[in-house]
């Protein structure tokens, strides 16, 4: 039997983030990106989700290479966590190395052989051979990839946008025209902005509308974006230079780019411009322009920290006029609002994107979509990089161009898509879905233990202690109560002292009934107290019984 090709998302489907995708063929296997995705609001202290990569750990042995499309959080996050389970070589261009780099000595993960291509060059790894291609996206050296393996070439776009005005140059759609003529046997494309109509605005816009809030402004400015836009940060010290004002920058993720942007020698910035943070206090408020991370509104992030009065060097003041220049990721609006509400609160001027055209996404709407759309004429399609709206939407959008909808298949993380030269379809599922990383443990808080975090934050909890004699089974001392989160205890003692007769009166049960097994006293002592606070308060708490043989 004829080998098949398999495509395997491991994340990036149903999801924002979090974007990983192998491609296997006999004995070979690449992976495609290695990415993160942040923690949800009901995940509790969990800092970072991360994929399950027990599929790549269990064919370790066919891993040939890593290709990473670009530098951005949820396509190179995971990487660090990964090379800790299996090894391969990491490939991509010289920006998205300087970053994964930063991360693997983080990390003291120095042995991992990072190797850096330029766009138009090809990797052979196993059976497959990888190709460069240049696009444009929010950050530099972005490339989509043309997979050239026994079945066909299969393109993967990456996240991109079409920007003729880009600084690094326009995406290279000859090249793309070119695959489409040789015959591409399956796209993947970022459906992002699917439900966008028209073309994503270019960058220079978001140049102009810097200069005008740089114009006639005679305080200080502080600028926040993503740490990884560096066009935009480009942008901001280019406006700085041209109105005489010095930058200083804040946040640990920009500095990191910045330091990288610069050693690769894609951000130039006038000797004397970048100022140490500490160095601002002696320059008068018009001369200065802080470029900080939180555009999120993060909890850890510079801007928050200024806003809540915490940043050990940056107190806002009145008269500070704060640029907001990116938009909420969606779900993080909340987290944004309350940051431009403290703002305002300090007598701040916020200047946002909603209003002011301060931001552009890096990702294509439909017309730019149909255009790539148009170019690889794919036989096959699968939309990728999106919940599932995007991908629907996306679907939509490859029949407007004429493809037949069989030939178009969603699938989601885990799903199996088996190609031949002439066929496509959904095979079985591999293991797939996210691992939780909370400090340095990763992995180890699972869904019960996400539920008992969930209770504790919405229940609070009751501790009942006890001590028992060991010889009869009597109570020695207690039942103690102790409470965190439920009520305060010394405005509800008669409560206290109710629940201490509720917990005696199970233990006095057990003993009449000559019950002298824990499990089976803790239970009821359990049963009872939560019995007794629903019937009287309607609440919940999450009740520990404990109890000491003495």
């Amino acid at each position: 039997m004829a080998e098949k090709l398999k495509i395997i998302p491991l994340g990036g489907l149903d999801e924002i983030g979090k974007n990983i995708t192998v491609l296997e063929y006999g004995k070979d296997m690449i992976v495609v990106d290695c990415g993160l995705g942040f923690p949800e609001e009901d995940m509790y202290g969990v800092d970072l989700v991360i994929p399950d990569f027990s599929y790549l750990v269990a064919n370790a042995k066919k891993l040939r290479g890593m290709f990473i499309t670009h530098g951005h959080e949820d396509h190179i996050g995971s990487i660090p966590y990964c090379m800790q389970q299996v090894s391969c070589p990491i490939h991509g261009t010289a920006m998205t190395c300087g970053l994964i780099k930063l991360k693997l000595e983080e990390h003291r993960l120095d042995k991992v052989k990072l190797i850096t291509h330029k766009p138009g060059e090809s990797v052979k790894a196993g059976c497959f051979t990888v190709e460069f291609i240049h696009v444009n996206h929010s950050i530099a050296d972005a490339v989509a990839f043309a997979i050239h393996t026994p079945v066909g070439t299969v393109v993967m776009t990456g996240d991109f946008k079409i920007d003729p005005t880009a600084t690094d140059g326009m995406i290279d759609l000859a090249r793309l025209g070119q695959l489409g003529n040789e015959g591409v046997l399956a796209l993947l494309a970022d459906s992002t902005n699917a439900e966008r109509q028209g073309y994503t605005p270019n960058e220079h816009l978001v140049t102009e509308s810097l200069d005008r809030q740089f114009k006639n402004c005679d305080q200080r400015i502080i600028v926040t974006t993503f740490a990884s836009n560096m066009y935009r940060i480009a942008g901001v010290i280019a406006a700085a230079e041209r109105h005489g004002r010095k930058v200083a920058v804040t946040g640990r993720s920009m500095e990191n780019m910045l330091k990288v942007a610069q050693e690769l020698g894609y951000l130039k910035v006038k000797p004397g411009t970048i100022v140490e943070l500490g160095a601002i206090k002696s320059l008068p408020k018009n001369k200065i322009v802080i470029v900080s991370t939180g555009s999120q509104g993060e909890n850890m992030s510079a801007l928050y920290r200024m806003a809540f009065s915490t940043h050990k060097q940056v107190d806002i003041t009145a008269g500070d006029r704060i640029i907001i220049s990116a938009s909420a990721i969606p779900g993080n609006e909340k987290a944004v609002s309350k940051i431009i509400n403290e703002l305002y609160r300090k007598g701040a001027d916020v200047v946002y994107e909603k209003s002011e055209g301060l931001h552009v996404s890096g990702h294509a709407c439909q017309e730019e979509l149909k255009i790539i759309h148009g170019l690889c004429k794919p036989k096959f399609f699968i939309p990728v990089h999106g919940e599932q709206r995007h991908l629907q939407i996306h679907s939509r959008l490859a029949k407007l161009m004429g493809m037949n909808p069989k030939n178009i298949l969603i699938g989601e993380i885990g799903s199996t898509f088996e190609l031949t030269k002439r066929t496509c379809k959904l095979g079985s599922t591999v293991p797939a879905g996210m691992v939780l990383v909370d400090g340095t443990g990763v992995g180890d808080v699972g869904s019960v233990v996400l539920r008992d975090r969930k209770h504790l934050a919405e229940d609070g909890m009751i501790v009942v202690c006890v001590n028992l004699s060991a010889e009869d089974g009597s109570v020695i001392t207690g039942p103690d109560i102790i409470t965190r989160g439920f009520i305060y205890v010394k405005e509800s003692e008669e409560l206290i002292d109710e629940l201490r007769e509720v917990a005696m009166e199970a233990i006095d049960r057990c003993h009449r009934k000559r019950i002298r097994d824990w499990t089976a006293i803790k239970s009821a002592i359990k049963s009872d107290i939560s019995g007794y606070l629903y019937k009287n308060t309607k609440r919940n708490p999450m009740v520990l019984p404990v109890i000491m043989e003495i």
